[in-house]
């Protein structure tokens, strides 16, 4: 049986449950999630391996109105993908219907050849009979090369999605061992699993103002990981959210996020949480360079 291999992005507007999808597909947390939209900064590659095929998914960040310069990265992050890959996943969130968002990435989309399908997410919070109304709708936006109605979140008819992305791959090798499942460092998932667990505790004027940033990783003799991670943050208002009422909501943060860690790495974890104020950084280019936001 020949071996086929590719590069797919899933792409769409902030919320959609793009990194939901990334996750149900490669069977573990890497990509971080949360009811807030624009939660998905950077490309994070999650590898997918079957006995014939090897999928590598680019989540990308939700395509949004940009508001500052880490806005404009997102965007331009998000959009680069559509020429990188042999198939772009268009996901949708058929519990809300046609948005603005949608018809702004479909016409984005009519300027690549790249084949593009829609995943109609949600559909699980919808009639049934709703659903072929909905189809004829988005037709209309873009020649789409398949349509494939799931639910993430409970992993409804993502099996035949996969056998439909399965069609656009060419022949090609298996570019990472079968139980690889990102190739971002581990320092670069951790941060991102520390970040989630502020945006489930704090308010809605803090999420999009933090970055994590992990200063330390080291083995110590007893095998425990040694975590140092810096939270920053644009104001010392938000410094006092994110430590909480005599440290209360770091050390929940803390908690939270040791569990994830301690699943991904498979070892017991000592992690150190810092909160350090970096005023605007999100419209600082050196600031995010230094944070990693990499313009392309």
């Amino acid at each position: 049986m020949k071996f086929k291999s590719g590069f797919v992005a899933i792409i769409g507007r902030p919320n959609v449950g793009k990194s939901t999808l990334m996750n149900q597909v490669i069977g573990q947390k890497i990509a971080i999630m949360s009811d807030k939209p624009q939660t998905t900064r950077n490309k994070i590659h999650g590898v997918y391996t079957a006995n014939n095929s090897q999928i590598v998914f680019l989540d990308t960040p939700g395509i949004h109105k940009r508001q500052s310069k880490l806005g404009d990265y997102m965007n331009q992050t998000a959009m680069s993908t559509l020429h990188e890959v042999e198939a772009v996943l268009f996901l949708v969130d058929a519990s809300e219907g046609m948005g603005g968002g949608d018809r702004f990435i479909a016409e984005q989309l009519g300027a690549i050849k790249t084949p593009v399908i829609l995943v109609m997410n949600k559909i699980d919070k919808i009639e049934p009979e709703a659903l072929l109304p909905m189809i004829t709708e988005y037709n209309k936006l873009h020649e789409f090369a398949e349509i494939v109605p799931i639910s993430a979140k409970m992993g409804n008819n993502v099996n035949t999605l996969l056998e439909q992305v399965q069609k656009y791959l060419p022949e090609g090798p298996q570019y990472y061992p079968d139980d690889q499942i990102t190739d971002h460092p581990e320092q670069f998932v951790c941060a991102e699993l520390i970040r989630e667990k502020i945006l489930h505790l704090t308010r809605e004027e803090v999420p999009h103002s933090i970055a994590v940033a992990i200063e330390d990783m080291s083995v110590e003799p007893n095998g425990v990981v040694h975590i140092s991670a810096v939270i920053f943050v644009e104001r010392d208002s938000q410094k006092g959210i994110i430590i909480g009422k005599q440290g209360a909501l770091l050390k929940e943060v803390g908690r939270r996020a040791r569990t994830d860690i301690e699943n991904l790495l498979g070892s017991k974890i000592f992690l150190e949480l810092w909160v350090k104020v970096k005023k605007d950084w999100r419209n600082q280019d050196r600031v995010l360079r230094d944070l990693g936001f990499h313009k392309d």
